[in-house]
């Protein structure tokens, strides 16, 4: 791991057909018992990540809520400043440090509505967010433990480059099929298995009827 950037953890429920979301964005998939770990990680973060997608599709609020825990720093991808402002990351950035990371594709009305509120802006990248450069910042604010939750073209983003130090997937119950639901990594994908990322199983642990595996 580059000492120029945090330790990257990447976190995902997914079903027994590796999809983190139905067709029509339905991402329920974690138990309760589940839930609870998933936030007790994240208290013990000093960053979580997603992407805008997630954002509109699951609204979240990205805070510590079913165990005691402080809320980690938040930061949204969002290349083109596209964000909701009726957005619970929005409506809650005032309580929690929140980043909003955009390209230079963004436009200045987009940034204008963003600087009404109380966040912090990032602007790094021509087209999209470069994610390398947005961690060197963070790095630079301390951050020493990041944890990307998703979507699925996020993910794929950070595999793709080679930033990921971690991963935690949950394997849910379920089989949901259908083409255009969201897998766990998305994206253009590798074209032969010799490039693709090769991880070691470090964990396994069961958890009722989910089993969650440890790769670094």
């Amino acid at each position: 791991m580059e000492k120029s950037r945090p330790k990257v953890i990447l976190s995902a429920a997914m079903t027994l057909d590796g999809k983190i979301a139905t067709k029509t964005g339905d991402s329920k998939l974690s138990s309760k018992q589940d839930k609870i770990r998933i936030h007790k990680l994240r208290s013990k973060v000093d960053a979580i990540l997603v992407g805008s997608n997630t954002v509109k599709r699951d609204n979240p609020f990205l805070t510590v809520r079913h165990t005691k825990g402080k809320n980690p720093l938040r930061i949204i991808l969002d290349s083109k400043a596209n964000i909701d402002k009726k957005s619970q990351i929005i409506k809650t950035c005032k309580k929690i440090p929140t980043i909003i990371a955009v390209s230079k594709k963004a436009s200045k009305k987009n940034i204008d509505k963003l600087k009404k509120h109380p966040l912090e802006i990032i602007i790094t990248g021509n087209k999209l967010v470069n994610i390398k450069n947005l961690l060197r910042i963070l790095s630079k604010k301390k951050i020493k433990t990041l944890l990307v939750e998703g979507g699925g073209t996020v993910n794929w983003e950070f595999i793709k480059q080679d930033l990921v130090d971690e991963i935690i997937i949950t394997i849910t119950p379920y089989i949901i099929g259908g083409k255009n639901s969201i897998t766990l990594v998305d994206g253009e994908g590798f074209s032969i298995i010799k490039k693709a990322t090769k991880l070691k199983l470090k964990k396994i642990c069961k958890s009722g009827n989910e089993i969650v595996l440890h790769y670094h």
